[in-house]
């Protein structure tokens, strides 16, 4: 949306300096030919060389309000920018507000919900493995002016060590969970959903949004978190046209 591409050239053979010489002509040509602001990684093995950037920086507007985010070359982003913004708002229009609460969100990539979800609580605890996402979050989070999210560097059964008290991390010492009030958890995993112990984990929460890419995963996980939670609202977003996969958004209450 803001008229610029990152491109990555993968190699089987050993790069040298004398590539950027070339990727950077190369560069030259593409911009005067598309009048777009381009970025060139090179990758083999072992070497990473960037001519320009080794990111976007991306524009969205969602309900008449835009946001800013950063987007890595290599680490995972929505892939459809257009349905991406249906499904952002999608969540706004459904979830109902909850400022005297606050929301966890596991699996959070660079904040691609998390960012506009902060008008919709009094805090938020976002995790996610990627350290490449986790810092492009806090760029957004601090682009957007946002003050009231802690991004923290964990995978989903990590998360629930720490809040299960099985054992501390070190990445959580200034964090005080005890003072956080979830009523609310978001979740959007990979491909392979979430598994039971996750799913049983959900079932604490009073209110669980899931954006699934999986609809056969989905479907797996459902049948534990319907044991305690009704479904409030669902919607199918075709962001990957002309393939048979679906994104779909569930958002569930407890019965």
């Amino acid at each position: 949306q803001t008229n610029a591409i990152l491109l990555t050239l993968i190699y089987h053979k050993n790069l040298t300096e004398s590539w950027k010489k070339e990727a950077e002509n190369l560069r030259q040509k593409l911009q005067s030919a598309l009048n777009y602001k381009i970025n060139l990684i090179g990758r083999c093995r072992g070497t990473k060389l960037i001519v320009g950037k080794d990111y976007l920086i991306e524009s969205l507007k969602i309900l008449n309000t835009t946001y800013t985010y950063q987007y890595f070359e290599g680490s995972f982003t929505q892939p459809n920018t257009a349905m991406n913004i249906q499904m952002i708002a999608w969540v706004l229009q459904h979830l109902r507000d909850s400022h005297t609460h606050d929301l966890l969100e596991m699996y959070c990539g660079c904040g691609n919900f998390t960012i506009p979800l902060a008008q919709k609580f009094r805090r938020i605890l976002a995790t996610e493995i990627s350290k490449t996402s986790i810092k492009a979050a806090r760029f957004a989070c601090e682009a957007n002016g946002i003050a009231n999210i802690d991004f923290i560097r964990l995978s989903g059964t990590e998360c629930i060590e720490a809040f299960n008290g099985v054992r501390s991390f070190n990445r959580l010492k200034d964090i005080a969970l005890s003072s956080y009030d979830f009523q609310s958890v978001f979740v959007d995993p990979p491909r392979a959903g979430l598994g039971e112990s996750v799913c049983q984990f959900l079932q604490r929460f009073q209110n669980i949004l899931y954006i699934s890419c999986n609809p056969h995963t989905l479907a797996k996980d459902l049948e534990i978190l319907k044991q305690t939670h009704t479904i409030a609202h669902c919607a199918f977003f075709d962001q990957f046209p002309h393939t048979h996969h679906l994104e779909c958004g569930i958002i569930l209450e407890k019965s």
